[in-house]
């Protein structure tokens, strides 16, 4: 198999690493995430400039027509910059969504997310719903031409600074049946819709999304939407493991940085033998992420159950190698790393939120096992 990047995927790569390396170090993050807004919209242009949003859709959509890998390498580098702007929950998540159901909501909404003019958030978890996507208790009940959609969604990411959601609800059976869940476009700003609004403790913003009586516009089939939420969750693991290779590479490169600045008795604590090993350690988990990462772009558009598979095995990966590139950065630089003024702890807690974002290791290890 060939592993080599094509021409185009190294100028992205070449481009994105240049404009975080110019214009996204650590202290112009700071200053991004402790404004008001919580990201950067002069930031997100930039990004629609150097074509970045519009990488994953079809030209039928003012896209590039990229796949998975092409956003396998987006993500890699957003993730060593540690970049907060709504590149997840507008491309990914909410364009796979509408990429997926096609129509004429795909065609004017796609081109206005790869423009960077619209921004979206996707609700689809809520309060006791753990990580089971076919657990919805959100209702949806038909009223004329649209919908009516009552219930609360929780932690959707950009959903304060979205001009739009797309929300997860139920329009028939109980709480955990697999028919009966539908997507429904909604407005930011429709009369009975409430945003409570919370930083997450990486820096990013999400909201819970509480709905009375919102009138919403039906987003493909009715009932049969739960085949399209799980193919677009996936692809959500597959861009944070690439996001999770980039933050692992990271915090391995800034300790070894550190352990050969940092000197005790005279010495760098690079040249310690046992501290060696432990970065040795780090690495080795870094590129297992990166091999997982590989692997889940490439299997994305596999058939379900070996798709469901193998991003279940990329997710185990990415929370091992996230906690353990995380903790040992951590130790190694000393009572340092758990200031905020150094940028390893803001690493971890990012590596940390993507743990449990789509469902945390230990639910991915049982999905696993299932599907064994």
């Amino acid at each position: 198999m060939d592993f080599l990047f094509t021409e185009e995927q190294d100028m992205f790569r070449e481009s994105i690493s240049r404009y975080v390396r110019e214009k996204y170090d650590f202290e112009a993050r700071q200053k991004i995430i402790s404004s008001e807004a919580g990201w950067s919209k002069e930031v997100w242009s930039d990004f629609a400039e150097m074509g970045l949003l519009s990488v994953p859709f079809a030209e039928e959509y003012d896209g590039l027509g990229g796949g998975a890998v092409d956003v396998m390498v987006i993500m890699e580098e957003l993730g060593k910059g540690n970049v907060v702007e709504p590149f997840l929950p507008t491309v990914v998540l909410s364009g796979g969504v509408l990429a997926a159901v096609g129509g004429e909501h795909a065609k004017a909404l796609i081109p206005q997310i790869a423009t960077g003019e619209l921004i979206m958030g996707f609700g689809f978890a809520e309060p006791r719903s753990r990580f089971d996507l076919n657990h919805v208790e959100a209702s949806a009940k038909k009223d004329g031409e649209a919908y009516v959609l009552n219930g609360r969604k929780s932690v959707v990411l950009a959903a304060s600074i979205a001009d739009k959601l797309i929300l997860v609800a139920r329009t028939s059976g109980s709480t955990r049946d697999a028919d009966g869940i539908s997507l429904f476009l909604v407005d930011a700003n429709a009369k009975g819709l409430t945003i409570e609004d919370y930083p997450t403790i990486d820096g990013h913003r999400a909201g819970d999304v509480v709905l009375e009586d919102v009138k919403a516009e039906l987003l493909g089939e009715e009932g049969k939407a739960l085949s399209v939420i799980e193919k677009v969750t996936d692809q959500g693991i597959s861009a944070i493991a690439s996001e999770a290779m980039g933050l692992c590479r990271t915090m391995v490169d800034l300790t070894t940085q550190y352990c050969r600045e940092r000197k005790q008795f005279g010495t760098p604590i690079a040249k310690f033998q046992v501290l060696q090993h432990r970065m040795v350690d780090m690495l080795i988990h870094a590129e297992e992420m990166t091999s997982m990462a590989y692997l889940g772009a490439l299997k994305l558009d596999e058939h379900e159950v070996e798709r469901k598979k193998v991003l279940s095995a990329v997710k185990v990966q990415l929370g091992k190698s996230v906690k353990y590139c995380g903790e040992e950065a951590i130790q190694l630089h000393g009572g340092m790393g758990m200031t905020e003024e150094m940028a390893i702890g803001h690493y971890f807690m990012h590596g940390t939120m993507l743990e449990v974002l789509f469902g945390n290791t230990d639910h991915h290890r049982k999905r696993y096992e299932s599907l064994m």
